[in-house]
């Protein structure tokens, strides 16, 4: 009887709220894609790649394909060809910021301006490089993705000011407690594949009036 009574209560929430289930499923799925992102991006250099896989399995389970850590890792594999370029590029943006900060700690002349158009490049940068990631697929160019991904971040400041968003709940996260950082990742993959959806959809949308 408590089992029959169990189902019951089961169908009455699923009629109840019929989207509850997928909307846990995606969410769950952003949580381990999350955990995925961050050990593929343990090389340091490999962080782009790791986002473009991650990506490309959340599209996959989006669309209901099977996919799982085999077609994440032969992504990464893919992406990491030409992806490590960019993931070098990174490391230096951040180096520039990290001079940056250093020229305003130290009190020099204009140090203050330059510190601002620092961090706000930076940020733009970043903003770029995961709209390039999450756009990214098999043979894909970074070169092109990234040059398109640029000039949409300045197109949608609304979808990139979203993103710093997404960057600072994940710096926050790891503040509080490190490791809630890392399925915050795959929140902010989903974000980023959710505001390019946006873009695309507002482009086909002007370019139909």
């Amino acid at each position: 009887m408590n089992h029959v009574a169990t189902a019951r209560s089961n169908r009455r929430s699923s009629s109840r709220f019929p989207g509850f289930g997928a909307r846990f499923a995606v969410f769950a799925e952003c949580l381990l894609v999350g955990v995925w992102v961050v050990l593929a991006s343990l090389p340091l250099i490999t962080y782009p790649a790791a986002v473009a896989a991650g990506g490309r399995h959340l599209q996959r389970h989006l669309r209901q394909e099977v996919g799982g850590v085999r077609e994440f890792a032969a992504d990464w594999r893919a992406a990491v060809r030409h992806g490590w370029a960019v993931g070098v590029a990174g490391w230096v943006a951040l180096w520039l910021l990290w001079l940056n900060v250093a020229a305003v700690r130290a009190g020099l002349p204009g140090g203050g301006l330059v510190g601002v158009v620092g961090a706000v490049a930076f940020l733009a940068a970043l903003v770029a490089g995961v709209r390039a990631a999450v756009s990214w697929k098999p043979g894909a160019s970074w070169r092109v993705l990234l040059g398109a991904a640029a000039r949409r971040t300045v197109l949608d400041p609304a979808g990139s000011l979203l993103l710093v968003a997404g960057f600072a709940v994940v710096v926050v996260s790891g503040r509080i407690v490190l490791p809630l950082a890392v399925p915050v990742v795959g929140a902010v993959i989903a974000g980023a594949l959710a505001v390019e959806a946006r873009y695309a959809a507002g482009r086909r949308g002007g370019s139909g009036q």
